[in-house]
């Protein structure tokens, strides 16, 4: 039996043994071209993430299903993380995360990845279901605790500090130590990670609270302090972050890379540019040497202040400094041309990178889609949309709802449709914000049965349809005598509320 599974390394050739079946496991070295083992590959995780998201939940069990369409012996560990990595973006229901990641642990006898764990736990901590990924956490801790990492941990505490409260948290914290954690002595990694999961809200009374409280028992070190800095630059206060820097200082400890650069990119996104320059020639003084990260904010941060000769400089200097450039880098330079509305050369460095391999990320188009709206109008943003979907690319939720807001607006609802339909056929479950405008606009134009099955594709997907868009189908259901859909998209809707947590607090009301 022949399964074609990317992986990271160059082409090699692997025989696995499993009850009396060969497998042998094609590795295609990953460029912007695919190759056709790659290509193959791509097709098949297509295929599954399609088959789960597409799947009537919670009408019917997953598991058959799995069971019928992915022979065990494929599931090797980077199959599964190839799945659930697009089942993540493509914002699917976090329980059919849950039931491919169980799948392919109990019929599997490779062991699961860390990588495949954490991201089933993002997609449930996503989607609120604490209890579940609680459970999953002490499943693991009794059958594979090699699983569970700081970065696990971090998942878990950062989405409870933004869903919950500041005792929730702790209380948290507390838990992974005694129930989940078992066997590690808490220490300042630990204690970081709780830290960053409230600088990463911006909670910096909470932060400071818990530094306050904890640093006695925890020793801090740079770490601990570049996460506080972090979280002040964040917090949008330059004065905060300064007079926490200078407490850093009078604790003894020495800034590296990562504390220029968290002072760098608060200085450039408030327009200081020059003192950020500065910045750059006191590392230097002080045999600091910058990283790549360095030099790809001031490239931004020169973009930002409309300085896009030094930019350049900057962007071609980096091999000078023994550095690569990279597509962080790209993606600054291009941002800087876009703000100074040079266009064509954004382009030839989009072309550019593609001579040099280096693939386009959700962030090059991201940028690209702004300037085309800004400076080349609907001709450019559909030249640059067929050319993304001609490569199968799928972009970032903030793209899909800056791309649908765009099209809605210029009356182009056909296009709309056909995002919808690109994302749903290429198994992704689109962000409720692009079902919000999509089906505003289909109302609008009197497109009630196009509007109808977009809202049946989110909810038969396992995902919540916003209040205000149920309550605009409900009144135009009712409008144009259209009962028998109202009452399907009712039952559908209290279906999914009986097994799904509301979604943001906005639980949908059904009445007829």
């Amino acid at each position: 039996m022949l399964l074609l599974l990317q992986m990271k390394e160059s082409s090699q050739v692997i025989q696995l043994a499993k009850t009396n079946l060969s497998l042998y496991l094609f590795v295609a070295y990953k460029s912007s071209s695919l190759s056709p083992l790659a290509s193959e590959l791509k097709t098949e995780i297509d295929r599954i993430t399609r088959l789960i998201n597409d799947h009537p939940f919670p009408d019917e069990p997953l598991q058959p299903t799995l069971l019928r369409h992915i022979p065990p012996v494929s599931l090797s560990p980077s199959f599964v993380e190839s799945v659930l990595g697009r089942l993540f973006a493509a914002h699917s229901n976090g329980l059919k995360a849950l039931e491919f990641f169980k799948y392919s642990i109990h019929h599997s006898q490779l062991t699961p990845s860390v990588d495949a764990f954490e991201k089933t736990l993002h997609i449930l901590t996503r989607m609120r279901y604490f209890d579940k990924a609680w459970e999953l956490m002490i499943e693991m801790r009794h059958t594979h605790p090699s699983l569970l990492s700081l970065k696990s941990m971090s998942i878990m505490l950062a989405k409870i500090a933004k869903f919950q409260s500041y005792e929730n948290t702790l209380e948290a914290f507390k838990k992974m130590e005694t129930e989940v954690f078992v066997w590690r002595n808490f220490n300042t990694d630990e204690f970081n990670v709780l830290l960053r999961a409230f600088c990463l809200q911006r909670e910096m009374k909470e932060a400071k609270s818990v530094f306050q409280k904890m640093h006695s028992r925890f020793s801090p070190n740079i770490k601990t302090m570049n996460i506080l800095l972090l979280g002040f630059k964040e917090s949008g206060n330059v004065t905060a972050m300064e007079l926490f820097y200078h407490e850093l200082l009078r604790r003894g400890f020495r800034p590296n890379s990562m504390t220029y650069n968290i002072r760098i990119d608060t200085y450039c996104k408030k327009g200081f540019f020059g003192d950020a320059l500065r910045l750059l020639e006191e590392m230097e003084q002080v045999h600091c040497l910058p990283t790549l990260e360095t030099i790809t904010t001031l490239i931004h941060g020169a973009g930002l202040a409309r300085n896009t000769p030094k930019a350049r400089q900057l962007f071609d200097e980096i091999p000078k400094r023994n550095l690569q450039h990279d597509i962080g880098t790209y993606n600054a330079m291009i941002g800087s041309l876009i703000r100074s509305a040079d266009i064509n050369s954004a382009i030839e460095l989009m072309d550019e990178m593609q001579r040099k391999q280096i693939e386009h990320d959700g962030v090059t188009y991201h940028t690209m889609f702004l300037g085309m709206m800004k400076f080349s109008g609907i001709e450019g943003v559909c030249e640059l949309y067929h050319k993304m979907t001609e490569r199968n690319f799928i972009p970032r939720t903030r793209t899909v709802v800056m791309l649908m807001k765009f099209f809605c607006e210029n009356q182009d609802l056909d296009l709309g449709l056909n995002l919808w339909d690109y994302l749903v056929q290429k198994g992704h479950c689109p962000h409720s914000h692009a079902l919000d405008l999509l089906v505003t606009g289909l109302c609008s134009r009197g497109r009630l049965q196009e509007a109808f099955q977009c809202c049946k594709q989110i909810l038969e997907r396992g995902r919540h349809m916003s209040e205000s868009v149920y309550r605009m189908m409900q009144r135009f259901l009712k409008q144009y005598d259209e009962m028998d859909k109202l009452m399907e998209l009712n039952r559908m809707i209290m279906k999914l509320q009986s097994v799904l947590p509301p979604s943001g607090g906005k639980a949908i009301g059904c009445t007829c």
